[in-house]
């Protein structure tokens, strides 16, 4: 387990340090923020002046480095546009991101891990049809189309729940569906696969000959394995819920990280820009290597190399 561990680490460095490389050429690629912060009848010099206070005039591979460095540090530069360490901004806004996506992936598994057993159990039922239904409209949907929707239902039709904004759990509702909608859908009919598959198998016929109660059969034999590529992709979800918020958060004014970036790609705030894909990738990083020791626990015979 240790040497998998230190294995897997050096992996998630190499990929970081990937990642920061096409993350940094893309936005230096994307145009001169100097233009940004001066008139349009701006002479060259006071271009070049601007470009020299922001560190732009140095060749590409020493911006680079210089922004390796100070990342190790934990220093990803001033915020262009907030003129505050880029890294104090990014932090301010996790909290509301991560809060969005577990709820999100809260909905996504509770409702998607029961619809799917009970589809798979009973596969000629009403609840079978439903959730064949769900699941097509819920890969079907795109999440914008679907938060504008929700608000327009919600909100602006039935009065019930705040459009925009981050407070109660009244504010969390809508923007926690509109990005779990999507995961549950593809969860559910995963976990509908899963257990058809397992129900099929030689030790849950034995169960049955045992004279087992069928809840139990399904319940401690038949769940348990069907959750094993089921949690591979719920940790691979977490990861796309963390990129759906971008699209999430703008909707519905959630003052998180993806919004954060959106407006920090509109600025050209490239210290910012690269604080927030760090740190994303950092934590899908870190949420598919709690996914690979999670197969442990659930199924024993999985053993790391």
């Amino acid at each position: 387990m240790t040497r998998y561990m230190l294995r897997r680490l050096s992996h998630s460095v190499f990929i970081l340090v990937g990642i920061s490389l096409v993350t940094f050429l893309l936005v230096h690629l994307s145009g001169d923020p100097a233009s940004l912060y001066l008139p349009l009848d701006a002479s060259p010099e006071d271009v070049e002046a601007v470009r020299a206070s922001l560190g732009l005039d140095r060749p590409l591979h020493r911006q680079y480095l210089e922004f390796v460095r100070g990342a190790v540090r934990g220093d990803f530069g001033i915020s262009l546009r907030h003129r505050e360490p880029a890294l104090n901004l990014v932090i301010q806004r996790l909290p509301a991101t991560l809060q969005l996506a577990v709820a999100g992936m809260g909905v996504a598994v509770l409702t998607a891990i029961p619809l799917g057993v009970v589809a798979a159990v009973r596969r000629e039922s009403p609840v079978s049809t439903l959730a064949s239904v769900a699941g097509l409209l819920g890969q079907s949907m795109p999440v914008f189309w679907l938060g504008l929707l929700l608000i327009l239902l919600l909100s602006v039709k039935m009065r019930l729940l705040p459009p925009s904004g981050r407070g109660g759990i009244s504010h969390l509702i809508m923007p926690a569906v509109t990005i779990g909608t999507y995961s549950m859908a593809m969860v559910m009919r995963l976990m509908r696969s899963a257990v058809l598959d397992v129900l099929g198998r030689d030790f849950i016929r034995t169960a049955r000959s045992k004279g087992l109660p069928e809840r139990l059969v399904i319940y401690r034999h038949a769940l348990r394995n069907a959750l094993i590529p089921v949690v591979t992709v719920t940790g691979l979800q977490f990861g796309v819920l963390l990129g759906g918020a971008v699209i999430t958060e703008t909707v519905f004014s959630w003052p998180g990280l993806g919004r954060l970036l959106i407006q920090a790609f509109n600025n050209r705030d490239m210290p910012t820009i690269q604080a927030a894909v760090f740190v994303m990738a950092v934590m899908i990083v870190a949420v598919n290597l709690i996914t690979d020791l999670a197969y442990s626990h659930l199924d024993p015979t999985v053993r790391f190399g």
